[in-house]
C-alpha cells in the first residue's frame, strides 16, 4: 500500500465502526415496547363520513393536518388537528366555528390571509357536525403533552419548554 492509502483505509474503518456503534445504540433505545399509534376517533361511521366530507368541502386540509396527512402544497404553519378533541370540547369548537372573528377566541400570529376563516355563515348543522367530528379526534394520554406542545408552538411561534419554565417559576 502506498503511504496515503493507509490513512484513507484507517479513516474508512473508523467511520464504519462509528456507524456500527451508533446503530447499536439506536437499536438499544428502540427495544422498549412500542406504544402504538397515539391517535384515535370516538366518532361512529356516519359522523366520520360527514366530518371528512365537510373537512374536504371547506378545504381544511389546505392548512391543517389530520392523522399526519398533509397537503403537499401546504405552507401555512397551522396546528395539526390530531388530538384536538383531547384539547378542546365540542362546545368550544362550535363556538369557535360560529364566531364572526375566530381570532378573538384564539389569537393567531399569521398574516390575515392565512388566519382561520369564520364559519359563522355556514348552516348550523354543518358547524355542529364539524364540532362533533373534531371533538372526536382524540389522542392517547401518553401522547397528550406532545400534542399540547405542537399546538402551542404552532400558534405562538414560541418554545413550549420556555412556557413550562415560566409557569414553574410562578
Amino acid at each position: 500500500m502506498r503511504k496515503g492509502e493507509k490513512g484513507i483505509f484507517a479513516l474508512m474503518a473508523v467511520v464504519v465502526v462509528g456507524f456500527f456503534f451508533i446503530n447499536q445504540h439506536r437499536h438499544a433505545q428502540e427495544e422498549g415496547e412500542d406504544p402504538g399509534i397515539p391517535f384515535y376517533s370516538t366518532a361512529d361511521k356516519a359522523l366520520q363520513d360527514a366530518g371528512a366530507k365537510l373537512y374536504k368541502k371547506y378545504d381544511c386540509r389546505d392548512c391543517h393536518t389530520i392523522w399526519g396527512v398533509r397537503n403537499p402544497m401546504q405552507s401555512v404553519p397551522s396546528p395539526s388537528l390530531d388530538g384536538i378533541g383531547s384539547l378542546k370540547t365540542e362546545e368550544w369548537l362550535f363556538e369557535y366555528f360560529s364566531a364572526p372573528n375566530p381570532q378573538e377566541i384564539l389569537p393567531s400570529r399569521l398574516k390575515a390571509e392565512y388566519q382561520m376563516p369564520s364559519f359563522a355563515d355556514l348552516p348550523e348543522d354543518e358547524r355542529r357536525t364539524l364540532a362533533r367530528y373534531f371533538a372526536s379526534l382524540k389522542v392517547e394520554d401518553w401522547y397528550l403533552e406532545e400534542v399540547k406542545k405542537s399546538e402551542y408552538e404552532k400558534l405562538t411561534g414560541r418554545s413550549y419548554q420556555e412556557k413550562l419554565d415560566a409557569e414553574a417559576k410562578q
